[in-house]
């Protein structure tokens, strides 16, 4: 035997904007803190800029296995320190196409950079291509970082939108 109550659809809507405000205001904490601040922006681009400057001064093949180590590691060390610095965190992660075609594009971006500015300073010799061929890397990554996290943050508001009436198919 089951009991219903009368809805009132104006106290409905006004409850279901009540409950939109504070989803919104989370939203918008994840987006600002998509980036993960300019520590961890830098930090990141210093080693970059270190590895890709490194690697290109022809070291030999155990120097540039060791120099990787090592540069994995920094890079999980930054990780993880930026992780644990986080403000908020998401109930569930949710890696949406756009974050997955942020983080191709952004390497397709850089090591395209790195294969052709290797091209452009043949020439030279490894003491002085190698800087020039990071310092552009790091700037591309560094120019493209900004506006692809706030594209990639914003489809996570996109997907928690309460589906329309139209969507649904009503």
């Amino acid at each position: 035997m089951a009991m219903s109550m009368p809805v009132d659809a104006e106290q409905a809507w006004k409850d279901l904007q009540r409950i939109r405000v504070p989803q919104e205001r989370v939203y918008d904490e994840y987006e600002r803190s998509a980036s993960g601040g300019r520590g961890t922006t830098y930090g990141t681009a210093a080693l970059m800029w270190v590895f890709l400057a490194g690697v290109g001064m022809d070291l030999p093949q155990w120097g540039v296995g060791l120099f990787l180590a090592v540069y994995i590691g920094l890079l999980g060390v930054l990780i993880v320190m930026s992780g644990r610095r986080s403000r908020m965190q998401l109930h569930r992660t949710r890696c949406t196409g756009r974050m997955w075609a942020v983080f191709g594009a952004a390497g397709v971006l850089v090591g395209g950079t790195v294969v052709l500015a290797d091209h452009l300073t043949e020439g030279l010799e490894p003491i002085h291509a190698g800087p020039i061929q990071a310092t552009a890397a790091v700037a591309l990554y560094l120019l493209f970082l900004g506006p692809a996290n706030r594209w990639a943050a914003d489809s996570v508001r996109t997907t928690g939108a309460p589906v329309t009436d139209k969507e649904a198919g009503r």
